[in-house]
């Protein structure tokens, strides 16, 4: 005998598998410098807390990951007999707490940087992401994205347990 399919689990579960999808793609964007994707996953108000300060708006967003290119340009750069250096983001450990068209989420997020001269990758900050979501007409989208970051001391998460 099947169960019957309870609606509202669905929906739940197509929420979570989205939710699951702006995160990569925010990473996937970050990874190539994508100033255009990153800033289309905010809404217009949205606001992106990170190392370089608080920057409110989509089109601010957009100017500060082209800000950005120039500073993490220097992983393409081709300084040793090995072919250009990578740095790619991860995200893990995701906890979700959906309510109608808000949400939040909690996740953890760690770099590997490959810029050494054999290329061997390695940990290069670690750290977790708070964030304030909302159904759009196009899908969730960032309302606020904190992004804490163990290596540095001002931006370091707090002491408690942040999971609700």
């Amino acid at each position: 005998m099947t169960e019957p399919i309870d609606p509202a689990a669905v929906a739940e579960l197509l929420d979570r598998a989205r939710i699951d999808e702006l995160h990569s793609r925010y990473l996937f964007a970050l990874d190539w410098l994508d100033a255009g994707v990153i800033a289309s996953l905010f809404t217009e108000d949205g606001v992106l807390d990170w190392a370089g300060g608080v920057i409110e708006g989509r089109d601010s967003i957009h100017a500060a990951v082209i800000g950005m290119q120039a500073h993490f340009g220097k992983f393409e750069k081709a300084d040793a007999p090995l072919r250009p250096s990578r740095l790619r983001h991860f995200v893990t450990n995701k906890v979700m707490q959906i309510e109608g068209d808000t949400a939040r989420t909690l996740a953890f997020w760690f770099e590997l940087d490959n810029d050494n001269r054999h290329r061997w990758p390695y940990v290069g900050a670690y750290g977790h992401y708070e964030d304030e979501l909302v159904r759009t007409g196009s899908g969730w989208l960032f309302k606020r994205r904190t992004i804490f970051n163990e290596m540095m001391d001002e931006r370091k998460g707090p002491a408690a347990n942040p999971a609700w």
